[in-house]
């Protein structure tokens, strides 16, 4: 017999993994030596009172001598002389998508703009350092996408799109730890993802698929609205059948050569704003009730949303125990983001902190058209890069200082690398999104006590939250709603936001792929 039980421990108790069939069995009154097995399958920390509680959730085999788990595994076919399928993009999209077609018996040939994860980290060392931007090899373009040095949280609210658990198995499967198949929040780290992603290369490789890096697409070449062909920038021409078009939220050329080949694109809301850092101990103490954490608890973290003015405001990618990175992409920009290794032991916590932005707010950007949020976010990167210190030093104010509309005359240390410069940012940031901002950090000051101080700092700017074009596609086919072949996806194609709901619709592309080679009508049901 299998049976869920939940168990709600102490964190002393919950750090003494012998005790659990000890604990298990007291619950189920049944002695331990009736347990067959037990699997951990879920972990969460309930702080809403002091007595912080840790909630476990455990899978349990009772009177089975001898049961077996079934196993976790990856099984790749030989995809070697398989049908091609065309893969732009090697993030998580692009990647998951790879492994799913593997899986399904077909050939991924991936195209990279940038560089593989071991040379772009020496693209990002020179970034840091000298502030100098490759355009294609940097923290949202190369191998892993732009997960893969900016913390790889794995948490989702897009369950209704596919299979969580299984994007986390091969994660796992591919060398993160077992902790990241039952957390609540699972968590890799930035020390670790370079490491999983060169896996999952090796795994496509092996099972005979393809990689090229340095590969960025200038052109998808559309007949009689069927996508035919796809030129790269090295000017190589190839035909293809099937096009999997995984680019990132940061591919503006993308969206322009679609826009100029009159391929439909359509836009849709987004969210920029300011990445916050505080010390990480100030947010202990805030969520756990003026405690510091001690060795039991891990480093605290929040979730904020608010309305303001109809729109919301809310923080976004947390990062405790981390560092705000610099995530620009072109000269003459700053962009900021926030990354965490897997130890989470910075002493720094940094949010992202954004308000949501429609279509109806960009009213000084119609003539842009399709592409009048592309073009006020990249704006806004510039607006930042002109307020700050030069180079990639960021343009930052104190928190406090920002709502009452005052330049800050010293600024706490922040764990921004490039460095920050005093800015009155409540100056040139938009009307409305300085309003939105300000009077929601000041309901948070309110709700969470030492949160609006100007011991924090708000880093500008925080603008790749997502894409602010969509690629559109038939719903059940997932193909371009006009152009055959071409299979939008991910966080570029505006269908999902973060690795995991990235990967997630990496595969079920790849799936919907598979049937429309196996049977036009979409009937036949999946292997698994």
């Amino acid at each position: 017999m299998i049976q869920q039980v939940e168990l709600v421990l102490s964190p002393a108790d919950a750090s003494k993994p012998e005790r659990f069939n000890d604990f298990i069995s007291h619950t189920l009154k049944i002695d331990s030596s009736e347990i067959s097995f037990v699997r951990l399958i879920k972990r969460s920390i309930d702080a809403r009172k002091p007595d912080i509680k840790v909630l476990l959730k455990f899978s349990v085999v009772i009177d089975e001598p001898g049961y077996q788990p079934d196993k976790i595994e990856f099984i790749p076919k030989n995809v070697q002389h398989a049908p091609v399928v065309h893969v732009i993009g090697a993030g998580p999209a692009g990647l998951f998508a790879a492994l799913r077609l593997i899986e399904l018996g077909l050939k991924p040939v991936i195209f990279e703009r940038g560089k593989d994860v071991h040379e772009r980290k020496k693209d990002i060392a020179t970034l840091i350092k000298s502030h100098q931007v490759n355009p294609d090899s940097n923290y949202c373009f190369g191998e892993g996408g732009a997960g893969a040095f900016s913390d790889g949280k794995l948490y989702t609210r897009s369950s209704k799109r596919g299979n969580i658990n299984r994007i986390l198995e091969l994660l796992y499967l591919h060398g993160a730890n077992e902790d990241v198949l039952y957390e609540a929040h699972p968590h890799i780290g930035t020390d670790k993802l370079p490491g999983i992603i060169e896996k999952i290369r090796k795994s496509i490789i092996e099972a005979g698929g393809e990689i090229y890096f340095n590969a960025g697409i200038s052109e998808i070449i559309v007949k009689n609205g069927k996508a035919e062909e796809i030129l790269l920038f090295s000017g190589e021409k190839m035909s293809s059948e099937n096009i999997i078009l995984a680019t990132g939220h940061s591919a503006r050329d993308v969206y322009k050569m679609l826009s100029d080949k009159n391929i439909a694109l359509e836009p849709k809301g987004f969210a920029m704003g300011v990445r916050i850092e505080h010390s990480q101990d100030v947010i202990d103490k805030i969520q756990y009730h003026g405690k510091s954490r001690g060795e039991l608890l891990p480093a605290a973290s929040y979730n904020l949303v608010q309305q303001v003015n109809g729109r919301g405001v809310y923080s976004f990618c947390m990062c405790p125990g981390g560092f705000i990175v610099p995530a620009s992409t072109s000269e003459g920009e700053i962009v900021v983001n926030g990354m965490s290794s897997s130890g989470r032991n910075s002493p720094f916590a940094n949010s992202g902190f954004v308000t949501e932005i429609r279509e109806e707010d960009l009213s000084g950007w119609k003539k842009y058209g399709v592409l009048a949020g592309l073009e006020f976010q990249q704006w806004f990167e510039k607006q930042a890069f002109e307020n700050g210190g030069g180079g990639l030093i960021a343009p930052a104010q104190c928190l406090l200082d920002f709502t009452q509309n005052k330049a800050s005359k010293e600024l706490p240390k922040t764990s921004y690398i490039p460095g920050v410069s005093s800015s009155e940012m409540h100056m040139w940031m938009p009307g409305f999104m300085k309003k939105r901002i300000s009077d929601a950090l000041v309901l948070f000051g309110r709700r969470m006590k030492g949160f609006l101080t100007n011991d924090a700092v708000m880093v500008g700017v925080e603008s790749r939250t997502s894409s602010p074009v969509r690629i559109p596609r038939d719903k059940e086919s997932l193909e371009h709603i006009a152009v055959k072949g071409l299979f939008p996806c991910g966080e570029g194609a505006g269908y999902a936001g973060g690795i995991v709901s990235s990967a997630m619709d990496g595969m079920n592309v790849a799936e919907k792929i598979y049937l429309k080679n196996q049977n036009p009508n979409f009937k036949i049901q999946i292997p698994k």
